[in-house]
């Protein structure tokens, strides 16, 4: 053997055997998940609706994954800054997002700047529908929607002013639809989320406001710092049965809108990380102390799903009635 061919021999050799070693060796186990803390982005300032519903879900969720989960709130774009920062998160299911139809849908649709598209996101499961209410300031001559809107249309030179979480939100465009349905001139004052919009009416920055109920609303209303005049809704859970139905109006009685939410991901998350995070909010949806605190918060809890192909076909039924929505209101999706 020539010590060229020697020297090959070796090299084999000691490629097998340290194959035979590896082969020998157990498979890495893939990390458990979760491992560590979770995080909730919730897109708008503490102390709003979306705020509330997360910090009841995110104490289930907690016991349920073993992990905390911690929610981070980033206001302002009309949850444009929220959105991106799920987003600009590895893909992983440890960061996962408090979205609806705002931030999801209309955001990107909307508002050229947003830089992603409602498919980034992936639903993993709805939670609930937010009854969207009108509440006037202390002191405007008006106790029912339709006196409202009569004192809308009295003096069309200085329209009311009203105030949502942000610039085409689905709050503002209600408000634009409602002027144009009624012949009212509405001023549109956008804030960075609920708290301060709410902050800002009771306050008498502005004349009214469209905003996703919270309980809070009844309290101050017993205060005399607000006035809640109707909700957009059909029908209402229990706990918000003192708050008349649009149903009610004389002039538009088919004014209805809710906003639809759910727990979101980045697009691409592992699928088994996302399947473990549905069964935590599932589990958190079948109790009933947490439904009962949605529902006092004015939600309207959906049943806990099982899929993913549940969760793609809500998804695409909420696409659906932004699709409407838009059309309804005569605006088109940018480019």
């Amino acid at each position: 053997m020539t010590s060229q061919t020697r020297r090959r021999f070796l090299q084999y050799a000691g490629l097998g055997a340290g194959s035979t070693l590896l082969a020998g060796l157990p498979a890495r186990a893939a990390e458990p998940y979760p491992s560590r803390p979770l995080s909730l982005v919730v897109p708008y300032p503490a102390g709003g609706a979306t705020d509330a519903s997360a910090r009841i879900f995110a104490e289930s969720i907690g016991k349920s994954v073993k992990q905390q989960v911690v929610v981070e709130n980033y206001g302002g774009g009309t949850g444009l800054i929220g959105a991106n920062k799920v987003l600009a998160a590895p893909a992983d299911g440890y960061t996962f997002f408090a979205g609806s139809i705002n931030e999801v849908f209309l955001a990107p649709l909307l508002n050229p700047s947003a830089r992603y598209k409602p498919q980034d996101f992936l639903l993993a499961a709805p939670v609930s529908d937010a009854n969207i209410v009108l509440l006037v300031r202390s002191g405007l001559a008006a106790d029912s929607l339709d006196k409202f809107l009569d004192l809308a249309r009295q003096n069309r030179s200085k329209p009311l002013t009203y105030a949502t979480v942000g610039i085409d939100s689905i709050y503002h465009l209600m408000g634009d639809a409602l002027g144009a349905r009624t012949g009212a001139t509405f001023l549109h004052v956008p804030y960075k989320g609920a708290a301060p919009a709410l902050q800002g009416l009771a306050g008498g920055e502005v004349d009214f406001a469209i905003l996703p109920y919270q309980s809070s609303f009844d309290s101050m209303q017993g205060m005399g710092r607000l006035k809640v005049l109707t909700s957009f809704s059909r029908a209402l859970p229990a706990p918000l049965k003192h708050i008349p139905l649009i149903s009610l109006s004389r002039q538009v009685p088919d004014f209805e809108y809710t906003i639809s939410g759910g727990y979101f991901v980045r697009q691409g998350t592992p699928a088994e990380r996302v399947a473990a995070l549905r069964k935590a909010i599932g589990e958190a949806l079948a109790k009933p102390d947490v439904r009962a605190r949605l529902e006092a918060e004015g939600r309207t809890v959906e049943r806990p799903i099982d899929s993913q192909a549940q969760a793609d076909q809500c998804f695409d039924q909420y696409m659906g009635r932004v699709t409407q929505l838009l059309r309804s209101v005569g605006r088109k999706a940018v480019a």
